[in-house]
């Protein structure tokens, strides 16, 4: 499934009925499962239906760095993202990706 970042708000968790959605690298993830953590009110709720790859990168809870963009990024800091990435993929399916 591709779907735009407009999209991908629409999975942000306050919809019950759908499930819960955050983006790394573009690939979209099913994070439904850790709606204790994602979903409203929970310790990551603003990662849910957005990118949070520069966040997770930056080991950010701004609200500003929730986004794709790593432009200026350190080696580290992509080291930082590739583990969050491998743990993702460990605990959570891949259900599409994020697209222009």
């Amino acid at each position: 499934m591709d779907l735009t970042p407009q999209q991908l708000l629409q999975f942000n968790g306050s919809d019950p009925s759908k499930p819960i959605y955050v983006a790394i690298n573009g690939r979209i993830f099913d994070v439904t499962a850790g709606n204790s953590f994602y979903g409203p009110g929970g310790s990551y709720a603003i990662f849910a239906g957005k990118d949070a790859s520069r966040v997770l990168a930056k080991m950010s809870k701004n609200e500003e760095d929730v986004c794709a963009n790593l432009d200026g990024f350190s080696e580290k800091e992509m080291c930082v993202l590739d583990d969050w990435v491998k743990k993702f993929e460990a605990k959570y399916p891949i259900v599409g990706r994020v697209v222009s």
